[in-house]
């Protein structure tokens, strides 16, 4: 009987071994490792957060701004800012006629930071938007503490509304609209027919 039990042990514990052999020898052909690159490519389809700011310029979002919706940006920025003209500076400066302004001069003796007194230029729409979006980027060192806006439209109805504030500078045209491909070459065919008609018709008179 003991003879028995130890040959029934002696079998269990050698497939054991050999079981936990070919694990060892599977796991070095076949393993578990995450791919480099997952799942497979789509043509035509970019990924999340890829690709450029495909919509308007400035120009385009000017040309068509709201001003009132402008105005009622502008409730974010009356808590440190003025408009009215001949108004008190507060926490900022006051805005009345800003658009087209030499940046960091002027407004009643406000106390500009050295970074804006040194950036030079004028507060021209770009330099608004610029500078609206993100102002300590625009302007490194500054003295404002307002983040930005984030929004474009926000930006070009708030610059359309704060040039009829004593400003009153024309407005950009809009950007031209990029011709489509489609179009381009219908021409291009429609031209090459137009060119070969009179060959054509020259061809059949002789016959």
């Amino acid at each position: 009987m003991g003879d028995r039990f130890n040959t029934m042990a002696g079998w269990a514990l050698f497939a054991g071994i050999v079981a936990l052999g070919g694990g060892i020898v599977s796991s070095k052909y076949y393993h578990s490792e995450r791919p480099e690159k997952m799942g497979y490519a789509i043509e035509g389809v970019e990924a999340e957060g890829e690709g450029g700011d495909s919509g308007p310029g400035l120009n385009t979002l000017l040309a068509s701004a709201d001003v009132a919706a402008g105005e009622k940006v502008f409730a974010k920025c009356a808590a440190c800012h003025t408009v009215n003209q001949g108004g008190a500076n507060g926490i900022g400066p006051n805005l009345y006629g800003t658009v087209g302004e030499p940046i960091g001069q002027g407004k009643g003796g406000f106390a500009f930071s050295d970074a804006l007194k040194s950036k030079g230029g004028e507060w021209s729409f770009d330099n608004l938007d610029h500078w609206l979006k993100s102002p300590r980027e625009f302007a490194p060192g500054t003295k404002m503490t307002f983040a930005g806006l984030g929004n474009p439209v926000d930006r070009a109805n708030l610059i359309a509304w704060l040039n009829t504030q004593g400003a009153n500078l024309p407005l950009p045209a809009a950007d031209a609209a990029p011709a489509a491909e489609g179009a381009n070459a219908a021409e291009a065919g429609n031209a090459a027919n137009a060119a070969e008609a009179p060959a054509a018709n020259a061809a059949n008179a002789s016959e």
